[in-house]
Protein backbone atom coordinates (compact mmCIF):
# COMPACT_ATOMS: atom_id res chain seq x y z
CA UNK A 1 0.00 0.00 0.00
CA UNK A 2 1.69 3.29 -0.75
CA UNK A 3 2.22 5.89 1.77
CA UNK A 4 0.39 8.87 2.72
CA UNK A 5 1.34 12.85 1.97
CA UNK A 6 3.52 13.99 5.02
CA UNK A 7 1.21 17.00 4.89
CA UNK A 8 -1.98 14.92 5.05
CA UNK A 9 -0.34 12.59 7.31
CA UNK A 10 -0.55 16.03 9.60
CA UNK A 11 -3.28 17.55 8.47
CA UNK A 12 -1.68 20.63 7.60
CA UNK A 13 -1.77 22.82 4.25
CA UNK A 14 1.74 22.88 2.08
CA UNK A 15 2.18 26.22 2.93
CA UNK A 16 2.49 25.63 6.56
CA UNK A 17 4.46 27.61 9.06
CA UNK A 18 7.37 25.96 11.32
CA UNK A 19 5.19 26.83 14.38
CA UNK A 20 2.18 24.85 12.58
CA UNK A 21 3.96 21.95 11.49
CA UNK A 22 5.45 21.96 15.16
CA UNK A 23 1.90 21.92 16.44
CA UNK A 24 0.52 19.77 14.32
CA UNK A 25 2.98 16.85 15.07
CA UNK A 26 2.71 17.42 19.15
CA UNK A 27 -1.23 17.24 18.48
CA UNK A 28 -0.32 13.83 16.60
CA UNK A 29 2.01 12.65 18.81
CA UNK A 30 -0.11 13.05 21.82
CA UNK A 31 -2.85 11.46 20.30
CA UNK A 32 -0.91 8.42 19.08
CA UNK A 33 1.70 7.87 21.31
CA UNK A 34 2.08 3.90 22.88
CA UNK A 35 1.86 5.29 26.38
CA UNK A 36 -2.04 6.11 25.63
CA UNK A 37 -2.73 3.06 23.25
CA UNK A 38 -0.88 -0.13 24.91
CA UNK A 39 -1.15 -2.66 22.05
CA UNK A 40 -2.83 -1.14 19.56
CA UNK A 41 -0.64 -1.47 16.64
CA UNK A 42 -2.46 0.18 14.23
CA UNK A 43 -1.78 3.74 16.85
CA UNK A 44 1.67 2.74 17.09
CA UNK A 45 2.05 2.73 13.00
CA UNK A 46 0.65 6.49 13.41
CA UNK A 47 2.88 7.31 15.69
CA UNK A 48 5.71 6.36 13.34
CA UNK A 49 4.24 8.07 10.41
CA UNK A 50 3.46 11.23 12.24
CA UNK A 51 7.13 11.28 13.31
CA UNK A 52 8.54 10.35 9.93
CA UNK A 53 6.51 13.34 8.51
CA UNK A 54 7.86 15.57 10.89
CA UNK A 55 11.22 14.39 10.44
CA UNK A 56 11.08 15.35 6.69
CA UNK A 57 9.10 18.31 6.64
CA UNK A 58 10.96 19.80 9.66
CA UNK A 59 14.16 19.86 7.71
CA UNK A 60 13.94 22.87 5.22
CA UNK A 61 16.02 21.05 2.63
CA UNK A 62 14.36 18.02 3.09
CA UNK A 63 11.40 19.65 2.50
CA UNK A 64 12.18 21.29 -0.43
CA UNK A 65 13.31 18.33 -2.40
CA UNK A 66 9.46 16.61 -1.31
CA UNK A 67 7.71 19.50 -2.64
CA UNK A 68 9.65 19.61 -5.61
CA UNK A 69 9.45 15.14 -6.43
CA UNK A 70 7.68 13.86 -3.97
CA UNK A 71 9.30 11.13 -1.85
CA UNK A 72 11.27 9.64 -4.74
CA UNK A 73 13.19 12.89 -4.49
CA UNK A 74 14.41 11.55 -1.00
CA UNK A 75 14.99 7.98 -1.74
CA UNK A 76 18.46 8.90 -2.89
CA UNK A 77 20.41 11.21 0.08
CA UNK A 78 18.07 9.62 3.31
CA UNK A 79 15.63 6.83 2.90
CA UNK A 80 12.26 8.77 4.25
CA UNK A 81 11.44 6.26 7.19
CA UNK A 82 10.95 6.33 10.39
CA UNK A 83 14.52 7.60 12.27
CA UNK A 84 15.28 7.57 16.14
CA UNK A 85 17.55 10.64 15.41
CA UNK A 86 14.41 12.74 15.05
CA UNK A 87 14.18 12.85 18.26
CA UNK A 88 16.24 15.31 19.34
CA UNK A 89 14.75 17.62 18.23
CA UNK A 90 11.15 16.53 19.66
CA UNK A 91 11.99 17.47 23.31
CA UNK A 92 11.77 20.80 22.47
CA UNK A 93 8.17 19.96 21.12
CA UNK A 94 7.27 17.51 23.72
CA UNK A 95 8.89 18.63 26.62
CA UNK A 96 9.73 15.86 29.25
CA UNK A 97 6.00 14.50 28.61
CA UNK A 98 6.38 10.49 28.21
CA UNK A 99 10.35 10.84 28.42
CA UNK A 100 10.98 12.20 25.17
CA UNK A 101 13.29 14.69 27.24
CA UNK A 102 15.85 11.44 27.60
CA UNK A 103 15.11 9.22 24.59
CA UNK A 104 18.04 7.37 22.80
CA UNK A 105 20.04 10.03 24.93
CA UNK A 106 22.24 7.21 25.96
CA UNK A 107 23.62 8.85 28.89
CA UNK A 108 22.72 8.81 32.79
CA UNK A 109 20.00 11.23 33.54
CA UNK A 110 20.24 13.03 36.70
CA UNK A 111 17.12 15.37 38.39
CA UNK A 112 17.63 18.81 37.03
CA UNK A 113 17.70 21.80 39.14
CA UNK A 114 14.46 23.37 40.54
CA UNK A 115 13.64 26.19 41.41
CA UNK A 116 12.23 26.76 44.88
CA UNK A 117 9.23 27.55 45.75
CA UNK A 118 7.26 31.20 46.04
CA UNK A 119 5.97 32.45 49.07
CA UNK A 120 2.68 34.67 49.87
CA UNK A 121 2.45 36.54 52.97
CA UNK A 122 -0.15 38.36 53.99
CA UNK A 123 0.24 41.93 55.87
CA UNK A 124 -2.20 44.27 57.19
CA UNK A 125 -0.99 48.09 57.40
CA UNK A 126 -2.93 51.12 59.10
CA UNK A 127 -4.02 53.50 56.68
CA UNK A 128 -1.26 56.23 58.05
CA UNK A 129 0.98 53.72 57.05
CA UNK A 130 0.20 53.18 53.61
CA UNK A 131 0.40 56.88 53.10
CA UNK A 132 3.63 57.48 54.51
CA UNK A 133 5.37 54.36 54.73
CA UNK A 134 7.22 52.61 56.74
CA UNK A 135 9.68 49.32 58.06
CA UNK A 136 8.07 46.75 58.84
CA UNK A 137 9.41 43.11 60.61
CA UNK A 138 7.86 40.21 59.56
CA UNK A 139 8.26 36.33 60.79
CA UNK A 140 7.84 33.90 58.30
CA UNK A 141 7.91 29.93 58.37
CA UNK A 142 10.26 28.73 55.32
CA UNK A 143 12.51 25.23 54.96
CA UNK A 144 16.28 25.16 55.25
CA UNK A 145 18.51 22.39 54.17
CA UNK A 146 19.29 20.21 57.21
CA UNK A 147 22.48 21.16 58.59
CA UNK A 148 23.03 17.39 59.58
CA UNK A 149 22.89 15.78 56.61
CA UNK A 150 22.81 18.81 54.06
CA UNK A 151 19.64 17.74 52.52
CA UNK A 152 20.43 14.40 51.58
CA UNK A 153 18.04 12.59 54.03
CA UNK A 154 20.71 9.94 55.33
CA UNK A 155 23.08 9.91 58.48
CA UNK A 156 26.47 10.91 56.45
CA UNK A 157 27.25 7.23 56.85
CA UNK A 158 24.39 5.33 55.59
CA UNK A 159 23.95 7.02 51.93
CA UNK A 160 23.69 4.29 49.60
CA UNK A 161 23.13 3.43 45.82
CA UNK A 162 19.76 3.56 45.25
CA UNK A 163 18.46 0.11 44.68
CA UNK A 164 15.90 0.76 42.60
CA UNK A 165 18.11 2.63 39.79
CA UNK A 166 21.06 1.46 40.51
CA UNK A 167 22.66 4.51 41.17
CA UNK A 168 21.66 5.96 37.67
CA UNK A 169 19.28 8.33 38.75
CA UNK A 170 16.94 7.11 36.09
CA UNK A 171 14.64 3.96 35.41
CA UNK A 172 13.81 2.45 31.34
CA UNK A 173 11.44 0.71 30.07
CA UNK A 174 10.48 -0.36 26.88
CA UNK A 175 7.29 0.60 24.82
CA UNK A 176 6.57 -1.10 21.66
CA UNK A 177 10.08 0.38 19.62
CA UNK A 178 11.07 3.04 22.11
CA UNK A 179 13.17 2.74 24.95
CA UNK A 180 11.63 5.79 27.47
CA UNK A 181 13.92 7.05 30.57
CA UNK A 182 12.55 8.27 33.55
CA UNK A 183 13.29 10.01 36.82
CA UNK A 184 13.78 7.25 39.72
CA UNK A 185 10.96 7.95 41.45
CA UNK A 186 12.87 6.37 44.64
CA UNK A 187 15.71 8.53 44.90
CA UNK A 188 14.69 11.44 42.45
CA UNK A 189 17.50 11.13 40.24
CA UNK A 190 20.00 11.35 42.83
CA UNK A 191 21.31 7.76 42.45
CA UNK A 192 21.28 7.75 46.06
CA UNK A 193 19.00 6.42 48.89
CA UNK A 194 18.97 6.69 52.58
CA UNK A 195 19.40 3.54 54.76
CA UNK A 196 19.29 4.76 57.99
CA UNK A 197 17.38 8.13 57.89
CA UNK A 198 18.46 11.25 59.31
CA UNK A 199 17.98 11.96 62.93
CA UNK A 200 17.74 15.27 62.30
CA UNK A 201 14.99 15.45 59.57
CA UNK A 202 14.04 12.25 59.42
CA UNK A 203 14.35 11.60 56.12
CA UNK A 204 13.15 15.24 54.62
CA UNK A 205 16.21 16.25 53.77
CA UNK A 206 14.97 19.93 55.12
CA UNK A 207 14.04 21.55 58.57
CA UNK A 208 11.14 24.13 59.22
CA UNK A 209 12.53 27.16 60.68
CA UNK A 210 10.85 30.84 60.71
CA UNK A 211 13.02 33.92 59.39
CA UNK A 212 13.03 37.84 60.67
CA UNK A 213 12.83 40.15 57.16
CA UNK A 214 12.52 43.22 57.53
CA UNK A 215 10.04 44.77 54.55
CA UNK A 216 10.22 48.26 53.43
CA UNK A 217 6.56 49.52 52.81
CA UNK A 218 7.16 52.90 50.42
CA UNK A 219 4.49 56.06 50.34
CA UNK A 220 1.31 55.39 48.51
CA UNK A 221 0.62 51.62 48.97
CA UNK A 222 -2.99 50.21 48.50
CA UNK A 223 -4.98 46.91 49.33
CA UNK A 224 -3.73 44.37 47.01
CA UNK A 225 -0.22 46.17 46.27
CA UNK A 226 2.45 43.52 46.62
CA UNK A 227 5.69 43.53 47.27
CA UNK A 228 8.51 41.26 46.03
CA UNK A 229 11.62 39.78 47.82
CA UNK A 230 13.74 38.26 45.52
CA UNK A 231 15.75 34.81 47.04
CA UNK A 232 13.66 34.55 50.21
CA UNK A 233 10.79 31.86 49.12
CA UNK A 234 11.51 28.34 49.77
CA UNK A 235 14.90 26.46 48.91
CA UNK A 236 14.98 24.94 45.65
CA UNK A 237 15.98 21.19 45.08
CA UNK A 238 18.86 19.86 43.49
CA UNK A 239 21.08 22.84 43.28
CA UNK A 240 17.94 24.73 42.11
CA UNK A 241 17.59 28.89 43.75
CA UNK A 242 15.67 29.53 45.79
CA UNK A 243 11.72 30.81 45.09
CA UNK A 244 10.44 34.20 46.01
CA UNK A 245 8.20 35.82 48.92
CA UNK A 246 5.18 38.04 48.15
CA UNK A 247 4.24 40.34 50.76
CA UNK A 248 0.81 41.07 49.98
CA UNK A 249 -0.56 44.69 51.82
CA UNK A 250 -4.35 44.46 52.91
CA UNK A 251 -4.73 48.67 54.20
CA UNK A 252 -7.29 49.38 56.47
CA UNK A 253 -10.47 51.66 55.64
CA UNK A 254 -10.17 55.39 57.04
CA UNK A 255 -12.92 56.81 59.16
CA UNK A 256 -13.16 59.92 57.65
CA UNK A 257 -11.03 59.92 54.23
CA UNK A 258 -12.50 57.51 51.22
CA UNK A 259 -9.84 56.87 49.30
CA UNK A 260 -10.07 56.53 45.08
CA UNK A 261 -6.45 55.41 43.79
CA UNK A 262 -4.57 58.53 44.85
CA UNK A 263 -7.10 60.99 45.65
CA UNK A 264 -8.70 61.45 48.78
CA UNK A 265 -12.72 62.53 49.40
CA UNK A 266 -14.48 63.46 52.54
CA UNK A 267 -17.60 65.39 53.67
CA UNK A 268 -18.00 68.18 55.39
CA UNK A 269 -21.38 69.72 56.86
CA UNK A 270 -22.11 73.35 56.77
CA UNK A 271 -25.24 75.51 57.67
CA UNK A 272 -27.61 77.30 55.92
CA UNK A 273 -26.14 80.46 56.32
CA UNK A 274 -22.89 79.44 55.63
CA UNK A 275 -23.82 78.13 52.23
CA UNK A 276 -25.65 81.20 51.42
CA UNK A 277 -23.30 83.98 53.38
CA UNK A 278 -20.52 82.39 52.03
CA UNK A 279 -17.65 81.37 54.93
CA UNK A 280 -14.44 80.30 56.01
CA UNK A 281 -13.71 76.76 57.48
CA UNK A 282 -11.39 74.46 58.19
CA UNK A 283 -10.66 70.92 56.87
CA UNK A 284 -8.53 68.33 57.92
CA UNK A 285 -6.09 67.06 55.88
CA UNK A 286 -3.28 63.92 56.31
CA UNK A 287 -1.05 66.96 56.87
CA UNK A 288 -3.38 68.91 59.26
CA UNK A 289 -5.78 71.74 59.51
CA UNK A 290 -6.26 73.41 56.18
CA UNK A 291 -8.84 76.79 55.74
CA UNK A 292 -11.31 76.13 52.77
CA UNK A 293 -13.48 79.36 51.31
CA UNK A 294 -16.93 78.71 51.16
CA UNK A 295 -18.42 81.18 48.44
CA UNK A 296 -21.48 82.81 49.12
CA UNK A 297 -24.79 80.78 47.41
CA UNK A 298 -23.30 77.12 47.52
CA UNK A 299 -25.42 74.60 46.90
CA UNK A 300 -25.72 71.41 48.70
CA UNK A 301 -23.55 68.81 47.10
CA UNK A 302 -20.67 71.26 46.07
CA UNK A 303 -17.47 69.85 45.61
CA UNK A 304 -13.90 71.69 46.31
CA UNK A 305 -10.37 70.70 45.49
CA UNK A 306 -7.04 70.87 47.43
CA UNK A 307 -4.96 70.30 45.43
CA UNK A 308 -1.79 67.63 46.39
CA UNK A 309 -3.42 67.08 49.30
CA UNK A 310 -4.08 63.20 48.73
CA UNK A 311 -1.74 60.13 48.67
CA UNK A 312 1.15 60.21 47.47
CA UNK A 313 1.89 58.51 43.51
CA UNK A 314 3.48 54.85 44.58
CA UNK A 315 6.80 54.73 43.57
CA UNK A 316 6.54 58.08 41.77
CA UNK A 317 6.33 62.08 42.24
CA UNK A 318 3.35 64.22 43.55
CA UNK A 319 0.27 63.29 45.30
CA UNK A 320 -3.14 63.13 44.89
CA UNK A 321 -5.97 65.59 45.58
CA UNK A 322 -8.42 66.12 48.26
CA UNK A 323 -11.92 66.13 46.97
CA UNK A 324 -14.19 67.99 49.71
CA UNK A 325 -17.92 67.28 49.32
CA UNK A 326 -19.89 70.35 51.59
CA UNK A 327 -23.01 69.07 53.04
CA UNK A 328 -26.03 71.78 53.88
CA UNK A 329 -27.52 70.64 56.74
CA UNK A 330 -30.96 71.79 57.45
CA UNK A 331 -32.06 72.51 60.78
CA UNK A 332 -34.73 70.16 62.08
CA UNK A 333 -36.13 72.23 65.12
CA UNK A 334 -36.44 76.24 65.28
CA UNK A 335 -37.12 78.34 68.28
CA UNK A 336 -40.01 80.78 67.38
CA UNK A 337 -37.46 83.79 66.94
CA UNK A 338 -35.59 81.88 64.20
CA UNK A 339 -38.34 80.89 62.82
CA UNK A 340 -39.80 84.21 62.56
CA UNK A 341 -36.58 85.22 60.69
CA UNK A 342 -36.49 82.03 58.32
CA UNK A 343 -40.51 83.74 57.12
CA UNK A 344 -39.19 87.37 56.76
CA UNK A 345 -36.58 85.87 54.48
CA UNK A 346 -38.93 84.09 52.56
CA UNK A 347 -40.77 87.03 52.09
CA UNK A 348 -37.73 88.95 51.17
CA UNK A 349 -36.47 86.32 48.36
CA UNK A 350 -36.74 87.37 44.54
CA UNK A 351 -39.50 85.60 42.81
CA UNK A 352 -37.28 83.00 41.15
CA UNK A 353 -36.00 81.88 44.42
CA UNK A 354 -39.63 80.45 45.36
CA UNK A 355 -40.51 77.64 44.92
CA UNK A 356 -43.27 76.74 42.41
CA UNK A 357 -45.44 73.61 42.75
CA UNK A 358 -47.72 74.37 39.72
CA UNK A 359 -45.12 75.41 37.35
CA UNK A 360 -43.19 72.72 37.98
CA UNK A 361 -46.28 69.79 37.67
CA UNK A 362 -47.14 71.47 34.59
CA UNK A 363 -43.20 70.70 33.05
CA UNK A 364 -43.21 67.15 34.53
CA UNK A 365 -47.03 66.65 32.66
CA UNK A 366 -45.13 68.25 29.34
CA UNK A 367 -42.48 66.12 29.37
CA UNK A 368 -44.71 62.88 29.78
CA UNK A 369 -47.45 63.98 26.87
Amino acid sequence: MDKRDYYEVLGISRGASEQELKSAYRKMALKYHPDRNAGDKQAEERFKEAAEAYGVLSDPQKRTVYDQYGRQGLAGAAAPDFDPTVFSDFSDILGDLFGFGDLFSGGRRRARPRRGEDVRYDLGVSFGDAVRGLSAEIQIPRQEACYRCNGKGAEPADLITCPACRGRGERVFQQGFLSIRQTCSQCGGSGHSARKPCGQCRGNGYLRTEEKLKVGIPPGVDTGTHLRLTGKGQPGSHGGPPGDLYVVLSVEEHPFFERQENDLHCTIPISVAQAALGAEIEVPTLEGVEPLQIPEGTQNGAVFRLRSLGVPRLNSHGRGDLHVHVEVKIPTRLTREQRKLLEQLRDLLPAENQPQPKGLLEKVKDYFM
